[in-house]
């Protein structure tokens, strides 16, 4: 067993106080531990600018909004043509983004794939890998970046229980490997696939075994494996597993492993440098035997952090001290006082050996003025794009960062007022409705805790010049994104006064000649309020622009690509306020 393990944790005192020392705990002994743990949950903060802008990176590194308006994003990937996917896993779908003009932010996004639990991700070749709980599907990528229909070639994976987030990755040799955690914290479990890596052999070796999709178990004792990748030049496999929960603020670590086919890495029995779980014992071995068996992380990172995403860089933007090395996201701790993780870190190689863990970006957890800590991100996708920069997903606030080395394409402006205060038209135009009374309260029906469907809008003064209408639905008051976009619709007659009740993506009167563009949910059309409950009113503002062109836009554009099309092109404008409150 390897001794040598390079950690990465802060020095407490006092945090774990144990009445036996734990190695001598076994089946039929007394066992006294006593621990001190924390539930610790830190408030979420709305990602504004102001907090962007106390992150902390290297020099010469930026960190710039890709997407917002996701929803719940989890594993990213990115295809060679640049289109980036991320999984939804609450909403169960993959969403498909393009950065059409190179400014470093997606100007579409849309839905391509709905999968319930949709988790891990992987791309290769022109087809994309997806897992649910149970199963691993493929389907075709096609040139506009839509997603043909879902095959299925590995099922009858284990049950989730605690850990029923599969990822998946395919080794130098086209070998399909799937991560499967542990169906509780520590335990025995009968299932030999729990809690392992597995590996599906690429085509080649099936059909020399006459085996069309077998698996195999490649390593185990690896509680819960989101993050691995493959070293480049050496391709040895590096992971990064969750440590057991309720050991104590400062242990379990966050382990780096060197996962090699056949090892076995301590769960749940064995945790950091053969340190022995007091609490769960193996069957027919000690505790030390099954220390003396199992491999050693090569290095350990603060305690609860939750290693998601691990992607060895292979691109050349950044400086080349960097290239060599991993980075990963960590999405944060929930169990632990101080808090960790809620950050993204690199991971240095020296001669191909690991060296040590530091921040890459960091800051988005934050210490409060009365002592508490809150969080505007809990980092879990990361990916390389084509030109060297990393995208970074953010599950609660639903946005993608862009990291990039060097001077950033454009300056990101700000766009977190709502549409009308960016564009400064003159207000000129009038907005009304027969349903909702300026300033009054939106009915239940046209929100979605009713039935979801857009209201009544009716709008006068437009210009003679006006060649088309523009209407944009924005929420100022949720916490991401800022604002919420519920609806956008371009491209309406210049001669049209107004919408009808109830138009959905898939159905417009014929007078409606117009296109929808992406809400904050990533779907098409419109998408009423919601606001969660127990929050105050909120306000929910629809915007009229009167244009002097029409726009070209893509199917999917998002609010960005639509900001973007109406600056120097806004005749007019006008505005339509209501409020809504959820039910109590």
């Amino acid at each position: 067993m390897r001794t040598n393990t390079s950690r990465y944790r802060p020095i407490l005192s006092g945090l774990l106080a144990l009445a036996i020392p734990i190695a001598e705990a076994q089946q039929g002994q007394l066992t006294d531990v006593e621990i001190t743990a924390h539930i610790y949950e830190p408030q979420r903060l709305a990602a504004t600018d102001a907090r962007l802008a106390t992150l902390e990176l290297p020099s010469g590194f930026h960190l710039q909004r890709f997407a917002e308006g996701l929803d719940n994003p989890r594993i990213v990937a990115v295809a060679p043509d640049g289109a980036v996917y991320v999984t939804q896993r609450t909403p169960g779908n993959v969403v498909m983004l393009r950065d059409l003009d190179g400014d470093g932010i997606a100007d579409t996004q849309r839905i391509v794939v709905r999968l319930k639990q949709a988790h891990g991700l992987a791309i290769r070749q022109n087809e994309i890998y997806l897992t649910d709980i149970k199963r691993v599907y493929v389907a075709t990528i096609f040139r506009d970046g839509s997603v043909g229909p879902l095959r299925t070639v590995v099922r009858n994976l284990p049950d989730g229980g605690q850990h029923p987030n599969r990822t998946i990755g395919f080794g130098p040799e086209g070998d399909l490997f799937i991560s499967v955690g542990s169906l509780c914290n520590e335990c025995r479990d009968p299932n030999p696939e729990v809690a392992t890596l597995l590996r599906v052999p690429a085509l080649e070796r099936r059909r020399a075994r006459a085996d069309r999709w077998g698996r195999e178990i490649f390593a185990s004792g690896l509680r819960n494996t989101i993050g691995f990748d493959w070293q480049p030049g050496s391709g040895r496999l590096f992971g990064l597993d969750h440590g057991i929960d309720m050991l104590g603020d400062n242990e379990q670590s966050e382990e780096l492993n060197l996962l090699v086919a056949g090892k076995r890495y301590g769960w749940p029995y064995v945790y950091d440098e053969d340190q022995i779980n007091p609490h769960t014992e193996p069957l027919f071995l000690t505790s030390q035997q099954w220390a003396e068996r199992s491999e050693e992380p090569v290095g350990l990172y603060t305690p609860h952090a939750a290693p998601m995403q691990m992607r060895f860089y292979a691109g050349s933007q950044l400086p080349a001290d960097y290239r060599d090395d991993a980075y990963a996201t960590f999405r944060g701790s929930w169990n632990r006082k101080p808090p960790s993780g809620y950050e993204v870190v690199r991971l240095r190689f020296a001669g191909g050996e690991f060296e040590g863990f530091e921040p890459l970006v960091s800051g988005f957890l934050q210490q409060q003025s009365d002592g508490s800590f809150g969080f505007f991100a809990r980092p879990v996708g990361l990916a390389e794009t084509p030109d060297g920069a990393l995208i970074v997903g953010d599950d609660t606030n639903n946005t993608l960062y862009r990291v990039s080395y060097g001077a950033p394409s454009v300056e990101q402006t700000s766009s977190q007022s709502l549409a009308i205060d960016i564009l400064e038209a003159p207000r000129t135009l009038s907005v009304r409705s027969p349903a909702i009374a300026a300033g009054g309260i939106i009915p239940r029906k046209y929100s979605d805790y009713g039935k979801g469907i857009s209201p009544p809008l009716s709008w006068s003064d437009v210009p003679a010049s006006t060649r088309s209408i523009v209407v944009l639905m924005e929420d100022p008051d949720a916490i991401a994104p800022l604002p919420f976009v519920h609806w956008t619709l371009i491209n309406a007659s210049p001669s049209l006064r107004g919408l009808p009740e109830a138009i959905d993506e898939r159905y417009q009167p014929r007078r409606v000649q117009a296109l929808q563009g992406s809400n904050s949910k990533t779907e098409q059309g419109y998408f009423g309020p919601r606001p969660p409950f127990g929050d105050p009113p909120h306000r929910y503002h629809f915007q009229v622009f009167a244009l002097d062109t029409r726009l070209d836009l893509p199917e999917g554009f998002n609010r960005q690509a639509l900001l973007k099309a109406l600056r120097g092109h806004v005749l007019a404008s006008g505005e339509l306020v209501g409020s809504f409150q959820a039910p109590q």
